[in-house]
């Protein structure tokens, strides 16, 4: 049994714990989920469905930050 998996992030690779949610692995490596776009696999990942996304070995993630202003 691993105690990690494999991902993709933003072109990188990094490791995560199994069974970990996608905002709980966001805050880990230091945004805050409210403030970010997330591309999941090649598709825009609404923020609906993020609480029931568990990260697997393999994923894609392609994590953009808003910035506000003008």
């Amino acid at each position: 049994m691993t105690d990690s998996i494999a991902l993709q992030v933003n072109g990188e690779a990094k490791t995560c714990s199994p069974q970990t949610r996608l905002p709980d692995y966001l805050q880990q490596i230091g945004l805050n989920p409210r403030l970010v776009a997330v591309e999941y696999n090649g598709e825009i990942l609404h923020r609906q469905f993020w609480e029931t996304t568990y990260l697997k070995s393999g994923d894609r993630l392609e994590i953009v930050t808003i910035v506000g202003g003008g």
